[in-house]
């Protein structure tokens, strides 16, 4: 190497171009970049696997366990399988009811359900609903015998029409346009001990009731609203029924005077069915020349199936005063 720089410089000596430093550096960068080079096409060569150099002997093996394979899965699992949803879906009959057909159901529906009046509640509609599918699906199947021995469109509706009100009843209904809300059931568990009272009375917050009172726990009387409970709270039962005295006692002549008190005792509100939502301590004075209940002890099962908010117990403590 020594002897290649001197002759270069020798031969360069003239025009004085390179150095001996400049040569030395030159010759040692040339010889790093192709050791480099050389490690590098090493390593590149030994990274790949083996078995690209036996490509040959490579792919039959895995040809041999593809065949393994497929040997070994359950072909004819899978065959049967496939067959038996082919034939379950071939038998499905086709519940698609034609939009005239679906317009006339809709219209007998909703004739029968006019029949009960505005008042009907939820389960006397229910009622009406199984009465007439009952009625409907007994005249389809009488007329089916004498409709199949033709092939009029008639006679495929009635089957198609039949098959829906026998498979899903529910599914009908939504198609035409008519939803039900699902029955709710309210089961009351009995945890109270066997010597306890039905109702807990001392649990009325406050001091006990004076006599006068006549109070009533689980009571809700109706009565026209001498003073509204929305906007008048007391803080116990005893100063509600307090201040319906003291009104009737307070009242001008001419002036509705309070006979009813309503309260409610109970944290968490009271349910009453209106539109408003009723808080604890609300007191309603109200008046009535014969008194009327709206409630007492419990909602009847059939009302809470019409009303599925309303508890099992009435939450209020009502009592009337004597004039």
């Amino acid at each position: 190497m020594w002897t290649m720089a001197k002759s270069v410089l020798e031969w360069t000596r003239g025009g004085r171009v390179f150095s001996y430093k400049r040569v030395t550096i030159s010759i040692c960068l040339f010889n790093l970049l192709a050791a480099i080079y050389v490690i590098r096409s090493i390593s590149v060569f030994s990274s790949y696997p083996s078995d690209i150099w036996h490509s040959t002997d490579q792919a039959k093996r895995v040809e041999e366990s593809a065949v393994v394979r497929r040997a070994l899965g359950p072909v004819e699992l899978f065959r049967l399988a496939e067959k038996l949803r082919a034939n379950t879906l071939g038998k499905r009959p086709e519940l698609e009811l034609a939009q005239s057909v679906k317009w006339k159901l809709a219209d007998e529906i909703l004739q029968r359900l006019r029949v009960l009046g505005d008042g009907a509640n939820l389960t006397e509609q229910r009622e009406a609903l199984g009465l007439w599918h009952a009625e409907k699906l007994k005249a389809l199947k009488q007329i089916l015998p004498i409709s199949e021995e033709g092939s009029s469109m008639a006679a495929k509706e009635a089957k198609m029409l039949a098959s829906a009100l026998e498979s899903d009843w529910v599914k009908l209904l939504e198609d035409i346009g008519l939803w039900i809300p699902s029955i709710v059931k309210n089961y009351e568990i009995n945890d109270r001990p066997e010597n306890a009272t039905e109702y807990e009375e001392d649990t009325v917050p406050g001091p006990p009731l004076p006599p006068e009172c006549h109070a009533e726990p689980h009571t809700d009387y109706d009565g026209a609203a001498v003073r509204w409970g929305l906007t008048h709270h007391k803080a116990t039962a005893a100063d509600c029924c307090r201040a319906c005295i003291d009104q009737a006692n307070d009242a001008k002549l001419g002036q509705t005077k309070c006979n009813i008190w309503v309260y409610c005792p109970s944290e968490f509100g009271c349910y009453s069915p209106d539109i408003y939502e009723h808080r604890y301590q609300e007191c309603w004075l109200k008046q009535a020349k014969k008194p009327r209940l709206n409630f007492k002890d419990k909602y009847s099962e059939t009302y809470r199936d019409s009303h599925p908010t309303a508890p099992v117990t009435v939450p209020w403590i009502s009592g009337v005063i004597s004039s």
